[in-house]
């Protein structure tokens, strides 16, 4: 027996879906989400989405107060001349009550420094001696988004596979679209185990720099080892093992992409992809397939404000996200969108078996990362034309910018 030959596989066939589409993880159902579940994927959000606004506020307010328990403390050690002796006691001990309270304030704001900087808690170690993947509130918001993965195979009635790759442990690189306001759809393909163990398996999330503002968010990535967005981080992480990681490839920028721009329609979603092939060359470097996943839902989590043009190229420059976002009564907790997953067909880098990557020349290169990244972006536009309809958006248009 031949078994360089393909395994062909049968796929069960959904009627209320189109052919070929596979339900890998069905949605849970609307009331699967409990009151209580609410309550705590309401107050986590807070926590977390808001952490940049009560942390850094939280800080300023302790510097506040120190600054001003140091000038009362110094103001009471300034003893009068004509002072009474009572005068002299009482002034005495506002001083060191305020000397006390300035320390209070002194030691717990270089303690939240200190660990806001150099981040002892912030060790994959601690991440898997915590079981944070196995978490209950992750059941909460995975609940709360209806959490539900299909696989688009195409109009065939079986899927080609190549017999080496193996989604869920084969190396890879997975290409989350879009980014969302907040990268919801990035965050639970990684995070909670019932989010990857029967789906893509596990992998390390590619963020972008700014996420180190947020400091409960920066903690779990590190927890789950995740990468830094720059080419040589990602590239370095790529030359070790397992080799697998998740990426969002319009990043910070793609948040900017939709209504309310001016240019688009409510009914329009976009992918900035365009220009976009650094992650393809990667791919060839390093002989990764790349899978396309499309996160209906990701958008609507939050919405935007327009802000002037002028502070989306201060985003752009800085790496950073300067958007005025708000969620249900206008915090930052996101309104309840069901998130449904489709994954897309495996784009194989076009590399013949024994080829080396740095034996190609430059425009040999740049065409090949051009051909994959135009596979790519039909991949996505196929995958999202064949579900919105049953997702419940058949009005949509996905429009790659």
């Amino acid at each position: 027996m031949d078994h360089n030959i393909p395994k062909r596989r049968v796929i069960k066939q959904n009627p209320l879906l189109p052919q070929g589409v596979e339900i890998i993880v069905p949605p849970p159902s609307f009331e699967a989400c409990t009151f209580v579940e609410k309550l705590s994927v309401y107050a986590t959000s807070l926590i977390i989405v808001g952490s940049p606004f009560w942390f850094y506020g939280g800080i300023i307010w302790l510097y506040r107060k120190w600054k001003q328990y140091r000038l009362l403390a110094a103001q009471c050690n300034r003893k009068s001349t004509d002072e009474s002796v009572e005068e002299e006691e009482l002034r005495t001990e506002h001083y060191r009550r305020y000397k006390q309270l300035a320390k209070r304030c002194g030691a717990i704001l270089t303690t939240l420094v200190l660990l806001s900087i150099l981040g002892p808690h912030r060790n994959t170690k601690l991440g898997s001696a915590l079981k944070v993947r196995k978490w209950r509130l992750w059941d909460a918001w995975l609940n709360y988004v209806g959490f539900s993965v299909v696989k688009d195979h195409g109009k065939t009635s079986y899927e080609t596979i190549h017999p080496e790759f193996d989604m869920k442990t084969s190396p890879a690189m997975f290409a989350f679209i879009p980014h969302g306001i907040f990268p919801f759809g990035l965050a639970f393909s990684c995070l909670p185990e019932r989010g990857y163990q029967s789906t893509w398996g596990p992998f390390r999330p590619v963020v972008a720099t700014a996420t180190k503002l947020f400091p409960f968010v920066r903690t779990f990535i590190s927890w789950m080892g995740g990468i830094d967005a720059s080419r040589n981080a990602v590239s370095e992480a790529l030359s070790t093992h397992p080799q697998r990681i998740g990426i969002s490839p319009g990043g910070i920028a793609e948040m900017f992409e939709t209504f309310p721009k001016p240019g688009f329609h409510p009914n329009d979603e976009a992918a900035l992809l365009k220009d976009r092939t650094g992650m393809f060359k990667l791919a060839l470097q390093h002989k990764l397939p790349v899978v396309p996943v499309y996160v209906f839902g990701a958008t609507k989590m939050f919405r935007r404000v327009q802000l002037p043009h002028f502070i989306e190229s201060l985003s752009r420059m800085f790496k950073i996200s300067i958007c005025l976002f708000f969620g249900k009564l206008g915090l930052p907790v996101p309104f309840r969108q069901r998130l449904m997953y489709v994954i897309g067909k495996t784009i194989f880098p076009p590399l013949a078996d024994g080829e080396d990557f740095s034996m190609l020349e430059s425009g040999e290169l740049n065409q090949r990362a051009q051909d994959m990244h135009d596979t790519f972006c039909e991949e996505i536009i196929r995958i999202f034309d064949r579900n919105k309809e049953h997702y419940g958006w058949a009005n949509k248009t996905l429009r790659i910018v």
